[in-house]
């Protein structure tokens, strides 16, 4: 489980990403898949290949479990996860396993990568893959919100960490935590806070950001682990949510809806973010079941224009795609390979192993590397789950390889494999990356 600063104009047809933090450097990496939410790195003076020597390493330090990734504002990164004090740890798709821990938040400082101050709750877990917490934590400003897998949703103060408020949305709203943990990344727009909750009326809620009050709630469906997100257009801005019946188009100010489609993916599981590019917008569910939808131009409404199906499109998981200049780039969790599509179509252009399992040339499950655009290149950033940060050019041609460095080694299990599940970040010329047991940053700059 991405997205809006300087506004992504999508060409020619004005749609747009919305900014959802104030101006801010380019530098900082806010939430998840970065300030704009779009998973494009926007700094300049990095290195556009690795040579068999590798890149420094800054620092590392030791932390706890989870798939969180990090995230960077004003030279602090927060990292989010979980310390396990007792009871059995194992994976199993359809099992939730009880144990019993602590959530925690930590700033470290990016330079030097101590540790600034550090919050914990006691947050038993009964949830299925429990290693600890989902979401990436979300920068605004002088405040960092959190959400953890159990529905433990809080406001801290930057500078020291101390809470402002809370809330926990199991207790709040009457449910029970997603099978895989609660994983909506929080949104922040203007003066509110969105995140996917479920159950009948409130499969979405906007919360007030500075006192946790709930401004408004929207949809019957069962909870969502895909991260709301907000587009412009047909002269609207619209809350898009991707939930086990499908994606909705929502007005952000008070829930009403714009429009719907239908996409009802496998085990409920709808996560990777629905993508934009010009008025065309790709939503992938695991398993068999893609649509693209065309957005109109002088209404907020959207028209199907293909399905996905097996052997086409791609199915993504864990790993939001990225659409770029027509083409939809995305790790297929069905065979686990890199996938380039055509927008168009929906046909399958080329596929490749190399960032996902590179030793595989079959089928992988849930193969996933995180991808990320540098600038508007042609050139990402492609972070497997193997530990390895590449840099490779995608294009409608094929895949291209710049070099590779081993970051950190894998510590989850999916599978019967291990691997490397969490979004990195990319700040201050710096990959800060992290496993179940440590928070690594790497050196990208490309003069030292």
């Amino acid at each position: 489980m991405n997205f809006p600063q300087l506004i992504q104009v999508s060409l020619c047809l004005g749609i747009t990403f919305i900014s959802i933090n104030p101006p801010a450097r380019g530098d900082d990496w806010k939430g998840w898949m970065g300030d704009h939410r779009d998973g494009v790195y926007r700094e300049t003076g990095i290195i556009h290949e690795i040579t068999p020597a590798g890149l420094p390493i800054k620092w590392r330090k030791s932390i706890g479990e989870g798939y969180a990734g990090p995230s960077v504002a004003d030279n602090r990164i927060f990292v989010f996860d979980y310390l396990k004090q007792s009871g059995d740890s194992f994976n199993d798709p359809g099992e939730r396993v009880k144990i019993q821990g602590m959530e925690r938040l930590t700033a470290f400082d990016t330079v030097t990568g101590d540790r600034l101050w550090q919050y914990q709750y006691d947050c038993p877990y009964s949830i299925s893959y429990p290693a600890g917490p989902r979401c990436s934590p979300t920068i605004d400003g002088d405040r960092v919100y959190i959400l953890g897998a159990e529905g433990d949703l809080k406001c801290l103060l930057v500078e020291n960490g101390a809470v402002v408020w809370q809330r926990n949305l199991k207790n709040d709203f009457s449910i029970e935590a997603p099978l895989w943990g609660f994983a909506s990344h929080p949104l922040i727009i203007d003066d509110l806070l969105y995140t996917m909750v479920g159950g009948e009326g409130q499969g979405i809620v906007a919360f007030e950001k500075k006192t946790g009050e709930v401004r408004w709630k929207a949809l019957d469906t069962k909870s969502s682990y895909c991260p709301p997100s907000v587009i412009t257009a047909g002269g609207k801005q619209q809350l898009i949510c991707f939930h086990p019946a499908g994606v909705s188009s929502l007005d952000p100010k008070n829930g009403e809806v714009y429009w719907e489609t239908p996409l009802t993916p496998d085990y409920e599981m709808s996560i990777a973010s629905p993508i934009v590019e010009g008025n065309k917008m790709y939503a992938s569910s695991i398993r068999t079941e893609a649509v693209m939808l065309e957005l109109d131009q002088t209404k907020p409404t959207a028209t199907e224009l293909w399905r996905g199906e097996p052997k086409n499109a791609v199915h993504c998981a864990n790993s939001t795609p990225l659409f770029v200049d027509g083409v939809i780039f995305g790790t297929d969790c069905n065979d686990g390979d890199l996938v380039a599509v055509d927008g168009e179509t929906g046909e399958q252009l080329w596929t490749t192993f190399a960032p996902t399992k590179p030793d595989e040339t079959r089928y992988v499950r849930h193969g996933t590397a995180f991808i990320t655009r540098i600038g508007e290149s042609q050139q990402y950033f492609l972070m497997s789950e193997s530990g390895d940060l590449i840099i490779a050019t995608l294009n409608r041609d094929g895949y291209v390889e710049q070099g590779r460095f081993h970051v950190l080694d894998p510590t989850s299990e999916c599978f019967g494999r291990a691997v490397v599940w969490s979004h990195p970040a990319y700040a201050g010329k710096t990959l800060f990356a992290r496993n179940d047991k440590e928070i690594v940053a790497v050196d990208l700059a490309s003069q030292r």
